[in-house]
């Protein structure tokens, strides 16, 4: 197994920590530490003031995965298992695959979703937006499912597009997952971060029997310096293995993060709340940016997430665009085709506070580049 280098990693990698601003962030500012001890209870400051650096349970200590339960009315504890997102979804897809399984996967996506498994030798199909909406149609997916297919995977909220599902359409998708007995595989990082007046969808470990839920702290809540994230399924046993399979990862996970998850999580809408206000107001502000440079960009509102996919229509790729805007501006942003996605795109992120700031000095790039 070879796995091919992780572009969008490799760019932020090169650029994050050095631009001056962040155009294509997919999370939301970084909460402080202090922000979440300003609102713990007694017990839960008690808890903090007492941590002892060592090992913790390999599933999550208790006191995290019943935090996490609350979400999740159907999982046991044993259902429930504590990891980084991105080593989850490597451990279930290595636990769940083998060469030759028939896989269909949401494109475009995060790399991983798609990379892990054909560097597997899975047989994988794709299943893809509308191209002018950006809204992924279950009755293409329905096409794609055959009975000898072993994986599902989607995410909604979408990244990079932000689209978005109806209840309905979630449940044709487990329909189609159920009537080919297939598991479903589900990247729910955004879930929550939905606008005020969208019906929020039910994660798919609570909908079906073989659906398979991630989430985690980086996206919805802010909060990505923790690394924590979890894996729901109603399959006990599954979970045991995904569990034995990270024996050789991480082995558990940090004690201080833990702690800090468990805070978040007990006073989630105290985080969650200023989060969406302020991607609200971004993408108002963007949307008015997009037409005050008609014809340069095509945009379409993120329906529920962080991120939209926005095609250029200009004479360069994606990447020489956002190389050329780093260099000469200090804005980072990343080309969509890190994705899949068209060559002359780029994502945007709308969870940063700094955001108007960075349409000034963008708009004056745009400006003096007519």
């Amino acid at each position: 197994m070879r796995l091919n280098e992780f572009k969008l990693e490799r760019y932020f990698a090169k650029h994050e920590f050095t631009a001056k601003y962040l155009l294509s962030s997919s999370d939301c500012d970084g909460y402080k530490m202090q922000d979440l001890l300003a609102v713990a209870d007694a017990a839960e400051l008690k808890r903090w003031e007492t941590i002892k650096l060592g090992y913790t349970e390999g599933m999550g200590s208790p006191f995290l995965r019943e935090a996490i339960q609350k979400f999740y009315p159907k999982a046991t504890l044993n259902q429930i298992l504590v990891a980084s997102p991105g080593e989850l979804n490597y451990a279930c897809m290595h636990v769940l695959l083998q060469a030759g399984d028939h896989v269909v996967t949401i494109s475009p996506s995060y790399q991983s979703l798609t990379e892990v498994v054909e560097s597997i030798g899975c047989q994988v199909d794709y299943w893809k937006p509308n191209s002018e909406n950006g809204q992924f149609n279950p009755t293409d997916l329905d096409q794609l499912v055959h009975e000898n297919t072993k994986l599902i995977i989607i995410n909604f909220p979408h990244n990079p597009t932000g689209s978005y599902l109806s209840p309905a359409e979630l449940t044709d998708v487990v329909d189609i997952a159920r009537k080919n007995d297939c598991y479903l595989y589900s990247d729910e990082m955004y879930y929550k971060l939905v606008p005020e007046g969208t019906e929020e969808l039910q994660p798919v470990s609570e909908l079906y029997q073989k659906g398979i839920s991630v989430w985690g702290t980086s996206k919805s809540l802010g909060m990505a310096g923790l690394r924590t994230g979890w894996l729901v399924s109603q399959e006990e046993e599954l979970v045991r293995k995904i569990m034995s399979f990270k024996d050789y990862l991480s082995m558990c996970t940090s004690a201080p993060a833990e702690v800090l998850t468990a805070i978040a999580l007990n006073h989630l809408q105290h985080f969650l709340k200023p989060n969406k206000e302020k991607i609200k107001k971004n993408i108002l502000l963007f949307q008015g940016f997009v037409n005050d440079h008609a014809g340069l960009f095509h945009f379409v509102p993120p329906m529920a997430g962080s991120t939209a996919l926005v095609k250029l229509n200009m004479n360069k790729t994606s990447l020489q665009f956002c190389d050329d805007l780093v260099a000469q501006t200090g804005i980072m942003a990343v080309p969509g085709n890190f994705f899949g996605a068209d060559e002359k795109s780029i994502r945007v992120g709308f969870g940063r506070a700094n955001f108007p700031q960075i349409l000034d000095i963008l708009n004056d790039f745009l400006t003096k580049g007519k």
